[in-house]
């Protein structure tokens, strides 16, 4: 291994119902079709070294921050790899940064992700009543099936920051809009994880406030817990080196480029 690097990318549209497993296969494909250098372990059945880093967006939402880290076997230039991995992956996976790794463990740095729930149709007062009774509450016991079985767990002390705020949103066809509800929380990384999911079902219990259709979760950022703005800070400001390039804004476009 001469480089490790972390990877930075965005599950958009409809490949936020693809599942985890045919994600990773989609970026292992990729870093074949883009001539990654990538190293590969020792022993019987080698594989790749790729590590993603973080739980990962559940399938149906989507994310502008997912993880992972590659080990290469001769130096690359981080923004050259970003472009070739970016214009190889299908539309809607899109590789948004890279950067050489530095010390530390990228896994410790994301302590917290910030979250955007969108409600279409929902009543705007009724949300910000149930987000006003969620944050005064001092706990919020919720259930929710996992691997281990059915797991009862407080879901109020995890989250940092809980606002709701109305949208207009044009309706098809017509020249009228409906409300849409936007909720914007920060969340702390726990065990269990406390997942949009488990924050709606605690606005449920605490003031029956449910939307009326299924919700369009994204995941903004990951990152550790920035005291002063009470959200997420950049996990790769201690890696970023300026000189060596790599995009800090979201790719829209695929663009190709060499490593």
């Amino acid at each position: 291994m001469a480089q490790r690097l972390r990877v930075r990318y965005a599950k958009r549209g409809r490949l936020r119902f693809t599942s985890h497993r045919d994600i990773s296969r989609a970026l292992e494909r990729a870093i074949r079709r883009a001539d990654v250098p990538v190293a590969f372990s020792a022993g019987f059945s080698p594989h790749p070294k790729i590590s993603y880093v973080g739980a990962a967006a559940p399938t149906g939402v989507a994310s502008e921050a997912e993880y992972l880290e590659i080990s290469v076997t001769r130096e690359c230039d981080p923004g050259g790899l970003r472009a070739a991995l970016d214009a190889s992956l299908p539309p809607g996976l899109d590789v948004l940064d890279v950067v050489e790794a530095g010390t530390g463990s990228l896994a410790d740095r994301l302590e917290c992700s910030a979250w955007r729930i969108r409600l279409p149709g929902a009543d705007p007062a009724l949300a910000r009543a149930a987000v006003e009774r969620f944050n005064a509450a001092e706990r919020i016991e919720v259930e929710r099936l996992t691997k281990k079985g059915m797991r009862r767990f407080d879901a109020r002390e995890a989250v940092v920051s809980l606002e709701a705020a109305e949208e207009a949103e044009a309706t098809a066809g017509q020249a009228s809009s409906q409300s849409c509800v936007i909720l914007r929380m920060v969340v702390r990384h726990a065990t269990p994880a406390v997942r949009p999911d488990d924050v709606l079902t605690g606005l449920r219990l605490v003031a029956d406030f449910a939307p009326p259709v299924p919700p369009e979760v994204t995941r903004l950022a990951q990152g550790p817990l920035d005291v002063r703005t009470g959200a997420p800070a950049d996990p790769f400001g201690l890696d970023r080196d300026n000189s060596r390039g790599g995009e800090t804004e979201p790719v829209s476009e695929h663009v190709g480029g060499d490593l």
